[in-house]
């Protein structure tokens, strides 16, 4: 039984705040983030801590985002209700919830089977069901049989971007990336400009797990 108390409502909210008061601006945004319980992703030794502004790990070495840095990447995309995403690296499947609060059509790719199965079952549980499709592949490469797409978040550290995933941006399309060595990345903005063309604008500096497949760190053995 999945709870959500006075409580953790009172910790979320004060979360919100806490984000807010770091910088992000779009209410989308942090209305999600409220209508979203963290706790509910989280391994149960970590359940004290949940509302902290911090990442912790969760299956197979693999970390859920800190808060802040989820909104940030958010916010980045910009989204209007019913744009459709790509998020390459499910993880826990947090974000991709968050992004179905805010009106996103939601694709999400795992390149771990055993976080696949359980964000999938996670996200049927919370009856998201419906505005987010799971899957389990090489997200680097994209997912192009359900390209274009209006946005395309990558939860995880790539060493370049990925040309598969910009040509799968509609004109005007966001890719949200962080890009950098295995420590620290910087946070990129790719807006697709037309058929050929991109801009791009570099943000804060963050730390993520590593983007694994043919486009990441390693090449996938699908």
């Amino acid at each position: 039984m999945l709870e959500d108390t006075f409580q953790h409502k009172g910790l979320r909210k004060k979360l919100i705040e806490e984000i807010r008061k770091k910088g992000i601006t779009d209410e989308n945004v942090l209305k999600a983030m409220n209508a979203v319980p963290r706790h509910w992703f989280l391994d149960s030794a970590f359940l004290q801590h949940a509302y902290q502004d911090k990442a912790f790990p969760i299956d197979e070495g693999q970390t859920i985002s800190q808060p802040y840095t989820v909104a940030f990447q958010s916010q980045l995309l910009e989204l209007q209700a019913q744009q459709s995403v790509l998020e390459v690296g499910t993880g826990s499947a947090y974000q991709a919830c968050i992004l179905a609060e805010m009106g996103a059509r939601v694709f999400t790719i795992e390149f771990n089977e055993v976080l696949y199965k359980k964000a999938k079952r996670m996200i049927d549980i919370l009856r998201y069901d419906k505005k987010v499709q799971c899957f389990w592949g090489d997200g680097s490469q994209g997912l192009a049989r359900f390209a274009p797409f209006d946005g395309i978040l990558v939860t995880a550290g790539a060493p370049a971007i990925p040309e598969a995933l910009l040509f799968q941006l509609k004109i005007g399309g966001k890719l949200i990336i962080p890009i950098g060595n295995s420590e620290t990345q910087k946070m990129m903005r790719i807006v697709r400009r037309d058929a050929q063309r991109f801009t791009q604008e570099e943000f804060d500096t963050f730390s993520f797990v590593p983007l694994l497949g043919k486009n990441g760190w390693k090449i996938a053995k699908h």
